[in-house]
């Protein structure tokens, strides 16, 4: 299906996928490190950003969303593409890992690896940011959300370490997309179903925020028995971390997409 993108450089296709609620432009701290070596393509998912939502009668799940990249890719004749994902982009990565549709998967704090406690956690904290985000948006004018109390209307501590690293103007557009993305109900509730993919048939890293306060950090555990290999440990980074250090969050999905890495 189409959906909105951004793309940029030149190299070996590799495909970017936000989380729930958010677009594309959460990978601007990182895509011009990326595109030096990639032709670098962020995507927003359908129901999120200025993608159309999921045609009607499709529910809004891993396995559709996953439908939906797969589907993209091919309408964009890119083909077994590297792909990297934060939290259910994450997953997402990890669902094509499986598929065996991509060349590598990188996948930062994926969800999917929790308990029925840390389930509930991560869905309400979510309900909670969604509902203050529509009722800011609704109240207020794109000059008041770029105000410092945006910052804790959108809830960025729980969200990333260093919310100062957040401009004002990424954070407002942050909250318009999450206040507005038709998707983010059917999406949330379809986690109470989502368990971790099959085992992956191409290469993966999965990597987990040292601070994750949604996800959280002990979840990597699981993550690291049902990979069978260990988890990279981003120290200093939170939930969605391309704004607590560009550089590093370059450099892991990077180093997961060397294509010295065998098929």
């Amino acid at each position: 299906m189409e959906l909105a993108f951004e793309r940029r450089g030149s190299g070996p296709p590799l495909i970017l996928v936000h989380g729930i609620g958010h677009h594309w432009q959460a990978w601007l701290p990182v895509m011009d490190r990326l595109a030096a070596s990639h032709d670098v393509i962020a995507v927003d998912l359908p129901g999120f950003g200025n993608s159309p939502e999921l045609p009607a009668g499709t529910p809004y799940t891993a396995e559709s969303l996953a439908d939906a990249v797969e589907s993209f890719c091919a309408l964009l004749d890119v083909r077994e593409p590297h792909v990297a994902g934060n939290s259910l982009g994450g997953h997402l990565a990890l669902e094509l890992a499986s598929r065996g549709v991509v060349r590598t998967a990188t996948a930062i704090s994926p969800a999917g690896f929790w308990s029925r406690s840390e389930l509930l956690w991560c869905q309400n904290v979510l309900r909670s940011m969604r509902a203050s985000a529509e009722s800011a948006s609704g109240a207020h004018r794109l000059g008041h959300l770029l105000s410092s109390e945006a910052v804790g209307f959108v809830g960025a501590a729980l969200m990333v370490a260093h919310p100062s690293r957040l401009s004002p103007v990424a954070l407002a557009a942050a909250t318009q997309a999450l206040a507005s993305a038709p998707g983010f109900h059917p999406t949330l509730e379809s986690f109470s179903c989502m368990m971790p993919p099959a085992p992956p048939k191409t290469p993966i890293t999965i990597a987990w925020g040292a601070h994750d306060r949604l996800l959280l950090r002990r979840q990597a555990v699981r993550a690291a028995k049902w990979s069978g290999q260990r988890v990279k440990l981003l120290q200093g980074c939170g939930h969605v971390p391309m704004s607590d250090d560009p550089e590093l969050i370059a450099r892991v999905i990077l180093e997961g997409s060397d294509p010295r890495l065998p098929a």
